[in-house]
């Protein structure tokens, strides 16, 4: 069914031109004829700049949020979630007809449900590197799963251990290692987080939020010791079609 009526949507972020977002949401209301669709990339500097896209864009309806604005865009909602408050990250907006913005995530859905198929009876217990706003949704949606997680930092902390703390038998505890950092992404593609891979074995998966290259070397280096690998291909499109489903309702 053709819908014809002008709404906007988009990402807001920065430096994210190689974004999944607007490929993935332009494909989709040409394939299902959405006319007067249309989904742009909303590229800023600094989280202040946010304010103004909201006053000057005419027919905007919703919103993604990517790095590093998750946490940062959230004093400038209206209203959140039950879970985006629990979460304490934003990544999907949607504006009311009253101009409204009222903040979700939808990230711990798609990590869950691509997490999910991977899951056998060992693992009990995940690593997650990094501590900014794409972690906070992956820590919600292991609690969901009932699998317990400790972050891993570059400075220890009351919530943290640094990478220098990893050891043989956080390995042996561990067989979930989640990369929740930008470390690997195009086009440093050959960084990768510093932890000792040697430690790995086919007990673990290994998850990278990362999507772009298909394979960072954190997955290729955990395959390498026969680790069960995944990328963050499929929760991006599980958040995004959950995205859709708000903007929506």
């Amino acid at each position: 069914m053709t819908q014809n009526s002008k709404k906007r949507f988009g990402l807001l972020g920065r430096n994210i031109s190689y974004s999944f977002s607007k490929g993935h949401f332009t494909t989709k209301f040409e394939k299902e004829k959405y006319q007067g669709y249309t989904y742009e990339n909303f590229d800023i500097q600094e989280i202040n700049m946010f304010p103004e896209i909201i006053k000057n864009t005419e027919h905007l309806k919703g919103l993604n949020v990517t790095i590093p604005y998750k946490e940062e865009v959230i004093p400038f909602l209206d209203k959140l979630s039950k879970k985006a408050t629990k979460i304490a990250a934003v990544n999907t907006i949607k504006i009311t007809k009253k101009g409204k913005l009222k903040g979700y995530n939808t990230d711990y859905f798609g990590f869950l449900k691509s997490l999910k198929p991977l899951l056998k009876t060992h693992h009990k217990k995940a690593l997650i590197l990094g501590t900014g706003g794409a972690s906070k949704g992956v820590a919600f949606a292991l609690q969901e799963l009932g699998i317990e997680y400790t972050f891993v930092s570059r400075k220890a902390s009351e919530n943290a251990i640094d990478y220098s703390q990893i050891n043989p038998e956080t390995f042996q505890e561990y067989q979930i290692i989640i990369n929740s950092t930008p470390i690997g992404t195009s086009p440093n593609t050959e960084a990768c987080p510093d932890i000792p891979y040697e430690w790995l074995t086919e007990q673990h998966i290994a998850y990278d939020l990362i999507y772009n290259p298909a394979e960072t070397q954190f997955l290729k280096n955990a395959k390498e010791r026969g680790a069960q690998i995944k990328n963050g291909l499929d929760m991006l499109i599980f958040q995004a079609e959950k995205a859709w489903e708000i903007w929506n309702k």
